[in-house]
């Protein structure tokens, strides 16, 4: 009997669901908005019709079940999406619980960053790694852990949340890296020199509206050489970097994969981190052989992560051993 996953990515814009086979290919795909200002019931009922749609027509196909990628905070010791930022009115839904009773399939909910995670060592830059930190930098920054295999959640499921360790910058500022690297803060500080005088293309692309300003602005004239853009590319590198440094004393990866829009900017990006890791780690040890790639799945992430949730038991099977399951004919 043929076997398949339904993936569910549950994001603040869109909302996907798609078929997954077992080599976590994907078969289907659906994408509609999520018109999260509707609320969590108008939401949840549009994705239960996205769902029907997936669902295998071939009687002889058997759903191993359905994973969720979900922004969090989320458990997935209880399968209730806590309060996401940009959900509103999603307070302590119990999506698992909703789905199965819907469906009868066991269902698994995931961290987002969490999720990805599984997919990148499944499906894509992590693969064959067992030590992974995958960070993605975008409108936020968000990560996931996997040490030995094994998918890094803590008590109720909110580990991990690598964007929010605290720091102090410019002297005795208390500050976080998503406040000091994600997209908004390089449209802040974008916004601020401008205002202040600096010239820059930025004010170009915009038309002269700065309120139009956003991390794709900054990245744009960056890779045009635009000073200034420059220079706040190179600061957040850096800062992502002593964020890395921190990730490596903790952790000691083998490997730490960058994904979100932020990251495309190459080695833009990357090399003031390698710099600042370099810099500041312990030792040379940590960092000596250090794989760092950028992210291989783009914004089928979390349909792959969601379906090897699935396969993990919510993360909590080996994910190496699944990636090298997949490998066999």
């Amino acid at each position: 009997m043929n076997e398949c996953i339904i993936g569910v990515d549950l994001g603040g814009t869109r909302l996907r669901v798609a078929q997954v086979d077992r080599e976590m290919n994907i078969v289907d795909r659906k994408e509609i908005l999520t018109l999260a200002s509707q609320g969590s019931e108008s939401t949840i009922e549009r994705m239960k019709e996205m769902i029907r749609q997936m669902l295998p027509s071939d009687p002889n196909t058997h759903v191993a079940g359905i994973g969720i990628s979900a922004p969090g905070p989320s458990n997935p010791n209880t399968g209730v999406v806590v309060a996401p930022p940009n959900l509103p009115g999603w307070h302590n839904v119990p999506l698992v619980q909703i789905l199965q009773k819907e469906f009868g399939y066991s269902t698994y909910l995931g961290n987002d960053a969490n999720v990805a995670a599984l997919a990148e060592i499944a499906r894509g830059a992590a693969r064959g790694f067992r030590h992974v930190i995958f960070i993605t930098v975008s409108t936020g920054i968000g990560g996931g852990v996997v040490s030995d295999g094994r998918l890094l959640l803590g008590k109720d499921g909110l580990g991990a949340e690598l964007g929010h360790i605290q720091m102090i910058v410019d002297g005795d500022r208390v500050s976080s890296l998503e406040r000091e690297a994600a997209g908004p803060a390089l449209a802040r500080k974008a916004v601020a020199a401008m205002e202040a005088g600096q010239t820059s293309m930025m004010r170009d692309i915009v038309h002269g509206d700065l309120t139009q300003v956003n991390g794709s602005t900054v990245g744009k004239a960056a890779v045009q050489g635009d000073k200034l853009a420059l220079a706040i590319v190179e600061r957040a590198g850096f800062i992502l970097g002593l964020g890395m440094v921190t990730f490596l004393h903790v952790f000691n990866p083998e490997i730490i994969v960058l994904g979100g829009g932020v990251s495309t900017l190459g080695d833009l990006l990357f090399n003031p981190m390698r710099d600042a890791i370099k810099k500041h780690a312990l030792d040379s040890s940590y960092w000596q052989d250090l794989e760092i790639r950028p992210a291989e799945l783009g914004e089928n992430v979390s349909l792959v992560g969601a379906a090897a949730l699935v396969v993990t038991k919510g993360g909590m099977e080996d994910v190496g051993a699944v990636a090298h399951k997949l490998d066999k004919p």
